[in-house]
């Protein structure tokens, strides 16, 4: 469709939905524009940057920065197909390779017919199914997938995945009962947790998560009680509430499985901290890629609204909260909490220096919470069961159960929720045991750390793992066996940094970019001992440089590798830096 064969009036009812919030609703808008047109034309930026009052040069600013916005006219369908490191590790680029080569395109190029534009992307969040796509809004597990045509022109969902508990706490029922229906969600112990808190006083709901340990889930493992008092003093009104949802780490996806099986948990947790730290407005952020969750939950808050959960004088208490749903356009970096405020606010998701920190200024420069689906679910179990009950599990220093993420490599892939403090070696027999003979584990994610078969007895604990200079993150546990290529996942890993950099900052920017071409050279053969020296001196500079953690964190998995598997880079003896 030509700009001139736009017809801009269409737009109309979406300026007028929210030229009142301006800059803040720049993201929903362009969203709202391109569902209508398939892109974004200089006329529709226009009209929109006018209605909003945002300079154009903003505008394209945004649009440029994000993945999923486009400028130029696309297929009527977008085929998506995972290459992150978990689904390469399974055969995503010769997927990609073939589908290319059925449509006679390349990656990024529509079908000469219009009806189709394919497209690599680094994580789709479907781990526990790789390799993965997504065909317009639908989901796709390509695992055995032959035929490009067949998947294509008619995509089976995949199902929400398996899921194991012991105890099944924060994963409860789970794909059990229908997630959007208040009643079934009530019928199994659901909002408890909130008549408890809001029957309490704030300091009791903040001393309650205090005493249980929690630990932030989102990979910071931050207390959630001392966030909560923070931000409960801090100074400035009014005060808000984020849930970030923006799972876009390799490996992870838990919080998909939490939004799309038990989608009233997470409103549940969100409506408690509110209570807590005394905020009125939530912002529930979903990773764009995230199209069917985001569905449900948009239906979730709709029916907690109407049977009194959500809006004014929640449950006669006099307590007023509401949550605003937000979609992501495609940056792994929305998912640092500063970053993700930026995108929120209408801007390119650059992270910010800290301090201050969000629980002094946050988004739109006010006191914030931001707490990971994980932790809120966590939060809602903790109300409802008590803190004691919540400590009964887990080590002395990371109480509780965690959910764990396992794909690759393994019989069962799947969301675990075990407790914190089993070995590594306990988790892999839970989810069945690996598959051939195993060659390293990949865990906390893209930005984890390599264990080797010798590493079994590991404890999964935040204490545990940092003592042995592991780190659990959102916990990733990427089985990978000896029949892999691990120069390629190392090329991915790489190729995943380089391509979400946000190059706010030259360390991270430039850094990502050598750190990919020297894995290049590793794919080819072609290293030498000054490119190693070069790699290690990225990573360092990196780590100690960059303003957030995807620079911080960029090397990690690559120089573990390093030390893991030396043979991988044609060494014979372990990296010693």
């Amino acid at each position: 469709m030509t700009s001139q064969q736009l017809n801009l009036g269409e737009l109309k009812p979406v300026l007028e939905q929210y030229a009142t919030g301006g800059r803040s609703q720049l993201l929903p808008a362009l969203w709202a524009a391109q569902n209508i047109y398939g892109y974004l034309s200089e006329p529709v930026a226009v009209a929109i940057g006018k209605a909003l009052k945002v300079p154009l040069a903003d505008i394209y600013g945004v649009i440029e920065f994000y993945t999923m916005f486009y400028k130029e006219p696309v297929g009527d369908t977008v085929v998506r197909i995972c290459v992150s490191p978990v689904c390469t590790q399974r055969g995503g680029r010769e997927i990609l390779d073939s589908v290319c080569e059925h449509f006679d395109i390349m990656p990024g190029e529509t079908t000469s017919d219009g009806r189709y534009m394919v497209e690599a992307v680094e994580c789709l969040g479907l781990c526990d199914f790789s390799p993965s796509a997504l065909v317009g809004e639908v989901p796709v597990a390509l695992d055995g997938a032959s035929d490009p045509k067949s998947w294509i022109l008619s995509p089976n969902p995949a199902p929400l995945g398996h899921l194991e508990g012991d105890p099944y706490w924060l994963l409860g029922s789970c794909g059990q009962v229908d997630p959007t229906e208040v009643a079934a969600y009530e019928g199994c112990g659901g909002f408890m947790g909130l008549k408890r808190a809001l029957q309490n006083s704030p300091e009791f709901v903040i001393e309650e998560i205090t005493k249980s340990g929690l630990l932030g889930r989102g990979g910071a493992a931050f207390p959630t009680g001392v966030k909560w008092k923070f931000t409960s003093q801090a100074a400035g009104e009014p005060k808000y509430m984020v849930c970030n949802a923006d799972e876009s780490e390799p490996g992870t996806f838990k919080d998909r499985v939490l939004m799309e099986g038990y989608p009233l948990s997470i409103i549940e947790g969100m409506v408690i901290a509110a209570y807590a730290v005394g905020s009125h407005q939530g912002y529930l952020f979903i990773r764009g890629e995230y199209m069917r969750a985001q569905n449900i939950m948009q239906k979730s808050l709709e029916n907690a609204r109407a049977a009194g959960y959500l809006g004014k004088n929640i449950l006669d208490s006099g307590f007023d909260f509401d949550i605003e749903m937000r979609s992501g356009a495609g940056a792994y970096v929305c998912g640092e909490e500063t970053a993700l405020f930026e995108s929120i606010e209408g801007k390119r998701g650059f992270p910010r220096l800290k301090p201050p920190y969000p629980t002094d200024q946050g988004l739109f420069g006010k006191p914030t919470d931001i707490n990971n689906v994980e932790t809120l679910c966590a939060a809602t179990w903790i109300m409802a069961n008590g803190a004691d009950a919540f400590r009964s599990m887990g080590t002395e220093g990371s109480a509780g159960t965690k959910v764990y993420c396992l794909s690759g490599d393994i019989a069962k892939p799947g969301v675990y929720e075990l407790p914190l403090g089993i070995t590594l070696g306990e988790i892999l027999q839970k989810a069945g045991g690996v598959q051939g003979e195993l060659r390293g584990v990949l865990i906390g994610g893209a930005a984890g750390t390599f264990a080797g078969p010798d590493d079994l007895d590991l404890e999964m604990s935040f204490e545990g793992l940092a003592e042995n200079k592991y780190f659990l993150g959102s916990g990733v546990v990427n089985v990978i066996n000896t029949e892999r290529d691990m120069r390629q996942i190392l090329y991915s890993l790489a190729h995943f940094f380089a391509h979400e950099s946000c190059g706010k900052c030259f360390p991270c920017q430039l850094g990502t970019q050598r750190q990919l071409e020297i894995m290049d050279k590793a794919v080819q053969g072609q290293l030498t001992n000054a490119d190693l020296v070069a790699l290690e001196d990225v990573g360092f500079a990196m780590a100690e440089t960059s303003i957030c953690g995807v620079g911080q964190m960029a090397s990690t998995a690559i120089l573990s590798a390093w030390e893991k598997c030396p043979d991988v880079f044609g060494l014979e003896e372990s990296f010693d830096g």
